[in-house]
């Protein structure tokens, strides 16, 4: 298939593989005895992941495994190996076609370390919830371990680590641009995003003989090569970094022509300009490669690094973005465009494989904190077309919205209600990445395969965007009215900008849908903070608050918004976070639990983080400035803001409020921020933002975070 192909084989029209008589296996063998009991002599594909394993479509490895099984392959799965040796990954011994490997449903530093790289003492995705049993990096652990027992195998990586490290990233934890996880751990392939086609096609071609070394040319792949494959010339990204018309639609690289395209190839290291010139790419676009800044430019110039995540973001529309080649030393990582959109009725095929739905049962009855927290919500949708600078939604599962049909999710429903020995008539959630973007799109077709926006709702609601929840309201009034269900709960992060377009669905959502709380995520009062993440003023926040608490009294009901921010985000003053405080104690919020940005690796904010630019502009030596909160004195004055009631914080705000020229915020009136005297010590637990939830924000295809999600 050509990696310009916009009309791909549907997911389940493939020639099954021989053993799919076999049939499904009740579940995807961990261990030899598992695989006797199916009469298995070996797996054709192995999957190792850093979660336990549970067999739910909301878990990656589950998913993978399931859809390689309906395509008539054995699957087998090592889920959590020690690591420390090869021994663990023999366990199901060498598997016919490839080891598929997986961090699990977020990223591993993510999951071991908080915002401030405090040490996490739990796993919210291992049973009993115990921290330990994955490692750092996992992705590149578990591929050299492989190496090890298996010198000759092929190694798949995918998934969140690998997905958000395709390329040379800024890395939190060590403080420094890493590059391409697939020179790291050595695999042989990368699968980026939503990876079900990508990961099918792969496997019945290898099956059919193909070396999975010369496999270049299915979307949603990297690997490493060496210069350009033949029939591409490249293109410098420093000369197509322009950003066209929504309105006008024009082809962006229109005017180019090849001869111009040599030159700029001629600049010299770290000396690239940056200010981009309107050129012709090509008028046959899957000829040409765009050329990013090499590791070691982006590694040592933060400004070409900004440059780099600006036009790998741009490259996202998987209608018209073009392939990318970054070079790593004598080696090059090529990335090929984004997987096509999967169809309902491909979306549908996935969620309805014969998941069981439970943890496996060799764990007993330890508990597995997400599972608990995700067991009886359904997944109506994936993507996201907001594009919030801080979240990784859009640059795992894309920008367009994939939606799974009424009549699937109703059978999901029902098939709660009908087997899970745990349900007591409450459905914990429809949703997904965002409550309410499912059935929403582009108008025209034509205009979203040839748009390049990086948000359909920032700065405002394009004029192009299907805003129409009513299908919406349908489902949730055919879900609660089932018999056997007592409530259909909201729980999924809400686009209050979007809901306010559509009163009805505020009014079903308050009324039927809400159980006495209501998170949503305004992350900032002021315009300076709110432009860097892209996100809506808070004016939008005070609509959606006048609907919500109108439709509740009608309802006859007392329920309440808990609104959330974040605290050191890039673009951040100190004034900024002093007129949160205010705002938060004018209308009486007290927050509980608080979250601090996380510099996840390629989003667009951590760019802005380690640059100091803005990638939301164009790029240059001159272009604006952004400040980053890097300081842990300077981060936890913005966290003692938002916690302005928390008297363990009253001394540091006082001294601050000071330094502002602000004492007349201090006092013991209801127009002061903190009191001018500190009262007695008193013992006092704080919740932070310790929760793994609180700082990833998507996982593996078909993943959503199980608590609260933007």
């Amino acid at each position: 298939m050509s990696t310009n192909d916009s009309t791909p084989k549907a997911i389940f029209n493939y020639r099954k593989f021989w053993a799919e008589c076999l049939g499904p296996a009740p579940w995807l063998p961990m261990n030899r005895d598992e695989m006797d009991q199916l009469g298995w002599d070996s797996c054709d594909v192995i999957i190792v992941t850093g979660d336990g394993y549970v067999d739910h479509p909301s878990f990656g490895m589950a998913v993978i495994g399931r859809v390689l099984e309906g395509q008539g392959y054995r699957v087998g799965i090592i889920s959590q190996p020690a690591w420390h040796s090869a021994e663990a990954f023999t366990a199901l011994g060498k598997p016919n076609l490839y080891f598929g490997i997986a961090a699990g449903n977020m990223d591993s530093m993510i999951n071991h370390y908080t915002a401030d790289r405090k040490r996490r003492n739990d796993d919210a995705y291992t049973p009993g919830d115990k921290s330990g049993c994955r490692p750092d990096r996992a992705v590149t652990v578990y591929s050299q371990r492989i190496r090890e027992a298996f010198k000759d195998v092929a190694i798949v990586v995918g998934g969140i680590e690998a997905s958000l490290r395709r390329i040379a990233h800024y890395d939190y934890w060590s403080e420094k641009v890493r590059r391409s996880v697939l020179l790291d751990s050595k695999a042989d392939i990368l699968l980026f995003g939503n990876a079900e086609r990508a990961i099918i096609e792969l496997t019945h071609r290898l099956a059919g003989g193909e070396d999975i070394r010369g496999i270049r040319d299915i979307r949603g792949t990297a690997f490493i090569t060496r210069g350009c494959q033949s029939g591409f010339r490249e293109i410098n990204s420093t000369s197509v970094d322009v950003v066209g018309s929504v309105d006008v639609h024009p082809n962006p690289y229109e005017g180019m022509a090849p001869e111009q395209c040599d030159a700029a190839e001629g600049e010299p290291d770290g000396d690239i300009a940056l200010e981009p010139v309107r050129l012709l790419v090509t008028k046959t676009p899957d000829s040409s490669v765009i050329r990013l800044p090499s590791y070691e430019q982006v590694q040592s110039d933060p400004v070409l690094y900004a440059h780099a995540s600006r036009v790998l973001h741009k490259e996202t529309n998987p209608y018209n973005a073009l392939p990318l080649i970054q070079g790593h030393g004598d080696r090059d990582i090529w990335l090929n465009p984004p997987p096509i959109p999967l169809t309902t009725d491909e979306l549908d095929w996935v969620f309805e494989l014969p998941y069981q739905r439970l943890p496996h049962p060799s764990y007993g009855d330890a508990n597995i904190p997400a599972f608990d927290m995700i067991q009886h919500s359904v997944n109506i949708m994936r993507g996201c077309f907001g594009g919030c600078t801080f979240c990784s939604i859009t640059e795992h599962e894309g920008r367009i919205i994939q939606n799974r049909s009424e009549d699937s999710i109703i059978r999901e429903v029902e098939k709660i209600r009908d087997t899970s020995p745990a349900f007591t008539g409450v459905i914990s959630d429809l949703g997904g990445p965002t409550a309410n973007m499912w059935r929403l799109a582009c108008k025209s077709k034509d205009i979203e395969a040839k748009c390049r926006k990086l948000s359909c709702v920032y700065p405002g609601i394009c004029k192009n965007l299907n805003t129409d929840q009513t299908p919406l309201v349908h489902l949730y009034k055919r879900a609660r009215a089932l018999p056997g269900i007592k409530k259909v709960l909201i729980a999924s992060g809400l686009r209050y900008d979007l809901a306010v377009q559509t009163p009805e669905y505020v009014k079903e959502l308050v009324t039927h849908h809400v159980g006495g709380y209501l998170k949503i995520a305004p992350e900032h009062t002021e315009r300076g903070p709110l432009d860097k993440m892209m996100k809506p003023g808070i004016g939008s926040y005070d609509t959606f608050k006048a609907m919500f608490e109108k439709y509740t009294r009608e309802a006859g009901k007392k329920q309440f918004l808990i609104p959330y921010f974040i605290a050191a985000h890039p673009g951040t003053t100190d004034q900024d976070m002093m007129n949160l405080a205010l705002w938060l104690k004018r209308h009486k919020f007290r927050a509980d639990q608080v979250q601090t940005f996380y510099p996840s690796p390629m989003a667009t904010a951590t760019a802005m983080y380690h640059s100091g630019k803005n990638p939301l502009k164009r790029v240059t030596r001159q272009s604006e400035s952004v400040p980053a909160i890097r300081k842990l004195s300077q981060r936890r004055l913005h966290k003692a803001f938002l916690r302005y009631h928390d008297p363990d914080n009253w001394p540091l705000l006082r001294d601050e409020l000071k330094k502002m020229g602000r004492r007349d915020l201090i006092g013991n009136g209801k127009m002061h921020l903190v009191p001018s005297r500190q009262p007695p010590k008193r013992h006092k637990v704080v919740s932070d933002s310790s929760s793994p939830f609180a700082t990833q924000h998507t996982g593996l295809p078909g993943r959503r975070r199980p608590t609260k999600k933007r």
